[in-house]
């Protein structure tokens, strides 16, 4: 708890930061997922993993059978994988929990990965000519995850995008967005178009896909317009407007936010979206780059329940709404606005990021938002700003474990301001930073290397990689500052960049995975369509989209490990943070708790499922 002489410290330094309190934690709201189990081919075997669930005993073991006979001498006990020496790709798996010395029964059959991979086929939309005679075709771009059937399985929601997507700063007509839900075998449960009056690009459609009402099956929510057509072909506002401008903008005409049914794709709610635009030079340009700067998020406001997250604008005006999805309707639950009288001129604004985080960063049990380098307390009241103003990425998460509470990593574009900084997520209070550097454009922050305790950070704009302190502890910084994945059988997470995955070395990388026959997304951004804990065990999949998008391959370690860790999925924290990962410019997931090198026994989560 921050006290009357910290506070007062804090405020002397120039940070704002408001009263907080502790509070234990309470079950919150979590999907009923299935085993998840994998069977991953390599040359020598298959490696099957499977999900030990937050529902789980805490000494819970298994058994693993190939097509009914048991293949493990003894019950697996320290992890959540096996592998089945010299067995071939097509050998069938189930597991069995063994609770209290009784075997149960058996498992989900194991998702085969024959080529190391597994494919899902998806098809592209038809494409079309803009106004002004440009051709466009689709690419798969971002997706998300939810159990849309509510089958105790993953199911992917897609956005396709067309070629001719467009940032803010560029004029100039798109295509259209198209939104698919789609089941593991390929089926497509449904497909939204979302009109000719929302512009397709990074920043414009955010998607959130979880289960919000808890009725045991995921919704996904996106901001819609006039035209916007849902998955049972009906029509949102009007069918025949036309909103786009000569220069392919849209700057008049109703906005919506519409809460889709994730097993049928039919618009259930439909409401004004919030903030409207309003006089659209009053985000900071005339034009309309500014005024469409979208972010979206999940975040469990009331500590055992998600609600919906949806803002607009970071780079002057913020504004972000909480919305909840209870029994068939839209309630908002607070609106936080820079511009408010409550907030104008005390340094909230400005502070956006090109993406949001969610976590319990002041151990309330309740969740706040970071927005870059602000934060927004659970009942919508400003918690903290360091005024270091907008950047590209940010890490939140347990950065440094030899310290209480959550930390944020964050670079910065302010030429006037640190390049890169570490502050305390709790207070927003500077850790440490790096002088500044123009545009710092990209950073990463997670333990990597065993060699330094904690987080390494880096940035494209300081030098080497440096530990929670700040100190320098290596002078080579990673081939990449870009994704993360925990791939091999280790605690340090993997660098993800493009199609690849390399483990980090202070002289040199070595490669872990090429993708085959894969693209990445997001132009230099080169982010995987989704990367996190989907299946198997605690370690990371990473999926993207085939060259020629007629599938979505998924890639899953071939690597044992001897660590046992609950279902990320279950951690909300890092549950929240793969529906937050195609916001605008993709960043990884973090877990509420430290992993890495010398890590303490992961805690379990407490969780209630429908």
């Amino acid at each position: 708890m921050v006290g009357a002489v910290t506070a007062g410290v804090l405020a002397a330094a120039g940070l704002i930061v408001t009263g907080q309190t502790s509070h234990a934690a309470t079950a919150r709201q979590a999907e009923a997922l299935d085993r998840g189990v994998v069977s991953v081919h390599t040359d020598a075997g298959n490696l099957i993993s499977w999900r030990w669930l937050a529902t789980d005993a805490d000494d819970v073991s298994f058994n693993v059978y190939r097509a009914g006979t048991k293949v493990n001498a003894s019950p697996v006990t320290g992890s959540t994988n096996y592998f089945h020496a010299g067995a071939p790709n097509s050998a069938d798996y189930t597991v069995r929990a063994i609770v209290g010395g009784v075997e149960q029964s058996d498992s989900v059959h194991a998702i085969q990965f024959r080529s190391g991979y597994k494919d899902v086929p998806i098809s592209p939309p038809a494409g079309g000519t803009t106004p002004d005679g440009v051709a466009y075709t689709y690419e798969a771009n971002d997706a998300s995850v939810g159990d849309l059937d509510g089958d105790g399985a993953l199911d992917f929601v897609l956005k396709w995008q067309p070629t001719n997507a467009k940032d803010n700063s560029q004029s100039g007509y798109t295509g259209n967005t198209i939104v698919d839900g789609i089941k593991l075998d390929g089926t497509r449960l449904w497909r939204v178009d979302l009109g000719r009056n929302i512009r397709s690009g990074a920043h414009y459609t955010q998607f959130q896909v979880y289960d919000y009402d808890g009725d045991g099956k995921a919704e996904v929510a996106m901001k819609t317009a006039d035209g916007s057509v849902d998955g049972k072909g009906t029509v949102i506002g009007s069918a025949s407007a036309d909103h786009r401008n000569s220069s392919g903008y849209i700057l008049s005409g109703p906005e919506y936010l519409t809460m889709f049914n994730g097993q049928t794709g039919a618009a259930m709610g439909t409401v004004d979206y919030v903030p409207a635009r309003g006089t659209v030079s009053s985000w900071g340009d005339s034009y309309g780059n500014r005024v469409d700067r979208f972010l979206a998020g999940t975040a469990y406001l009331d500590g055992s329940r998600p609600s919906l997250i949806m803002a607009r604008g970071y780079y002057t005006r913020t504004v972000i709404a909480a919305w909840d999805w209870r029994n068939g309707a839209f309630t908002r639950r607070w609106t936080f606005d820079t511009n408010s009288s409550t907030n104008s001129g005390k340094g909230y604004d400005g502070q956006g990021n090109h993406q949001l985080s969610v976590a319990d960063v002041d151990a309330d049990g309740k969740d706040e938002i970071v927005y870059g380098a602000m934060t927004v307390d659970d009942n919508g009241n400003a918690l903290w700003t360091t005024k270091n103003g907008h950047g590209d990425a940010m890490h939140v998460g347990d950065l440094d474990p030899s310290r209480s509470g959550l930390e944020e990593f964050k670079v910065d574009e302010d030429s006037s301001k640190p390049s890169s900084w570490m502050a305390d997520a709790r207070t927003g209070q500077i850790i440490w930073s790096t002088p500044a550097a123009g545009d710092n454009g990209r950073g990463v922050s997670d333990d990597i290397w065993s060699g330094s305790a904690g987080a390494e950070s880096w940035s494209s704009a300081a030098d080497g990689v440096r530990s929670p302190k700040g100190a320098v502890v290596a002078s080579r910084k990673p081939s990449s500052a870009n994704f993360l994945s925990w791939w091999d059988g280790d605690t340090t997470r993997e660098l993800l960049d493009g199609t690849h995955i390399d483990k980090y070395g202070t002289s040199g990388d070595t490669r872990q995975l090429t993708g085959a026959s894969v693209h990445s997304n997001n132009g230099t951004k080169a982010t995987p369509a989704i990367s996190g804990d989907l299946f198997g065990d605690w370690r990371e999949e990473v999926v993207w989209a085939t060259t020629n998008n007629t599938a979505l391959r998924i890639y899953s370690t071939p690597y044992e490990t001897g660590t046992k860790i609950t279902t990320l999925l279950h951690d909300t924290t890092y549950r929240t943070a793969l529906a937050w990962q195609n916001t605008a410019y993709n960043q990884p997931p973090h877990p509420s708790f430290f992993i890495g090198s010398g890590m303490a026994a992961a805690p379990r989560p407490t969780v209630s499922t429908p």
